[in-house]
């Protein structure tokens, strides 16, 4: 599987190949800033099967938290692209930047649940998380 994705404005594009490794919804709260208040929806793939093939994005670190993730975007337009979280050898793609987002199709669990809003909307079949699953 080939896909393609950018930014809002066109000036920053990506090809994600092979499978994702998960495709989930996050409440957290630094999600809901990202999304203007919505779950973020998101598939982490292999660093192997994510490249930039136009542009190059900005990208932030907030300094006062111990994780620092490294949030890509566009510096043009503000489209958030990707997350990379220390330790994790994985890209964190936004689904909505794909050029076909129905290719997602859904999510297969919901993490950080503690933090959604009351409009958040968890599907009741879809297992649910107070913070982020344990591998044990």
């Amino acid at each position: 599987m080939t896909q393609e994705g950018g930014c809002f404005c066109g000036a920053v594009r990506y090809e994600v190949t092979g499978k994702p490794m998960l495709k989930a919804q996050c409440h957290c709260r630094a999600c809901q800033h990202f999304t203007g208040g919505a779950p973020n929806l998101f598939m982490v793939l292999p660093k192997d099967g994510f490249r930039y093939i136009q542009g190059t994005p900005s990208t932030y670190q907030r300094p006062d938290h111990e994780a620092r993730v490294t949030r890509e975007f566009c510096g043009s337009c503000g489209t958030h692209l990707t997350s990379r979280r220390p330790g994790l050898e994985a890209v964190i793609l936004k689904i909505g930047t794909l050029d076909d987002p129905s290719a997602y199709k859904a999510p297969k669990m919901s993490i950080y649940v503690a933090e959604a809003q009351a409009f958040h909307h968890i599907p009741d079949d879809l297992p649910a998380f107070d913070g982020y699953p344990s591998a044990g």
